[in-house]
């Protein structure tokens, strides 16, 4: 059936992310669509970077965002609420496409619904299946009539699930300059040029600053002890700030930790080495081509649940993206928990997770990278080179393959 005649000049997008990685990447989309369609308009679940580009929000990000198994109960009622009026009002409207960035848990019910419905439907970023939940594609193969792929390696992936799909490149990869320039960062930041600076990235969620934040602390006043000069900067999202700023007066740090309100990308081309949770921050920093040391925690029913569903050693973008492709398929003849476990895996930066997330592992880490400037060097070719696989013409690739699925 052919589009209506209204989807080449203004058509209607109703967008759903979950969250604040998801609201950086609708934004980035929704660029790329105002350019090819300048009448547009758009709707739906959606933060700032979305509402800077004219998005209206029906509901905000932050309704949304909620990660874990636990964690969801005390609001799966409001959120199943919302979906639901979000689909009754989006059926009553029905825009010309319904695009779900990220948050499968929430969208692909949804988008289901609206496919039934005779709405067509998008998924921007394809979920992980690859590292864990597998039984996610039937649900996407159900929900979505077209995915937009992020990562080079997913498009044949899902082919071979009978899912259609196309690669378009990280929005990230051409935001994010291929060079960065850490004297200039430093000035801007007040920070001193010459003293060793350390990013810490603890998470977006009221729960991730519950979980690391302290345990961040904690880390870096051990290597402020072992390396008196260093600082330490830490960008938090404006609705997180007293939070932050409360846990960092009690941290003992004094001025030596400076609490920046935003700023993640102005800290991590500042910094030397950064702390950050595992999550798309981590992919950030490996653009910005600075050594890593990732970490996660999370209440220890919710972690045992999903150790049980991984599929690959790691957790960390950059790890997963760096590894051998023979790596992202698992062995016949293994188990998900025997892939997950492999001893031999390669990894590109470490990873501390739960138990191993403690301050004196943590800060250990951290200092082994200021003290190996050749393994840091190779690091940084490494993701210099992921910087330009990632790097493509999203906006064009996204929005071909956008009125490719008008003119079906």
């Amino acid at each position: 059936m052919g589009a209506p005649v209204r989807v080449a000049a203004a058509p209607r997008f109703a967008l759903v992310a979950g969250e604040a990685s998801g609201d950086l990447l609708a934004g980035h989309l929704l660029d790329a669509l105002r350019a090819r369609w300048p009448g547009l308009q758009a709707m739906g679940v959606g933060g700032a970077e979305m509402a800077a580009r004219g998005f209206q929000a029906w509901w905000p990000v932050d309704r949304l965002a909620v990660r874990g198994y636990l964690e969801v109960l005390p609001r799966l009622p409001a959120l199943l609420r919302l979906r639901r009026q979000l689909g009754d009002r989006l059926l009553a409207e029905r825009p010309d496409l319904f695009i779900g960035v990220d948050a499968p848990d929430f969208n692909f019910d949804l988008e289901a619904r609206l496919k039934a419905g005779g709405i067509r439907t998008l998924h921007f970023v394809s979920p992980s299946f690859w590292a864990w939940r597998p039984e996610k594609l039937l649900k996407l193969k159900a929900a979505a009539d077209h995915v937009l792929c992020l990562f080079p390696f997913e498009p044949a992936l899902l082919a071979e699930q009978g899912i259609a799909a196309s690669y378009v490149g990280h929005p990230l990869a051409s935001a994010i300059p291929l060079q960065s320039d850490r004297a200039a960062a430093r000035r801007a930041l007040g920070l001193d040029a010459q003293s060793p600076v350390v990013a810490l990235l603890p998470g977006s969620r009221a729960a991730e600053i519950k979980h690391l934040a302290s345990r961040f602390f904690q880390a870096a006043e051990r290597i402020r002890q072992a390396r008196p000069a260093t600082q330490f900067i830490v960008p938090t999202v404006p609705e997180r700030l007293p939070q932050v700023q409360a846990l960092a007066a009690a941290s003992g740090l004094g001025a030596s930790l400076a609490v920046l309100r935003g700023q993640s990308h102005a800290a991590l081309a500042a910094c030397d080495v950064t702390l950050i949770a595992s999550g798309t921050a981590t992919l950030e920093a490996a653009l910005f081509k600075r050594p890593m040391v990732i970490a996660y925690a999370m209440p220890a029913l919710s972690y045992r649940l999903m150790r049980a569903r991984r599929q690959l050693p790691w957790v960390g973008l950059p790890n997963i993206l760096c590894a051998p492709p023979e790596w992202l398929r698992r062995p016949a003849g293994l188990t998900a928990q025997q892939a997950a476990d492999r001893p031999d895996a390669p990894f590109v930066v470490p990873e501390l997770l739960q138990h191993a997330a403690t301050p004196a592992a943590l800060a250990q880490a951290v200092l082994d990278w200021l003290a190996a400037p050749e393994k840091i060097a190779a690091t940084e070719a490494r993701f210099a080179a992921l910087h330009h696989d990632l790097r493509r013409d999203t906006a064009r690739l996204a929005t071909d393959a956008i009125e490719a699925l008008f003119a079906r």
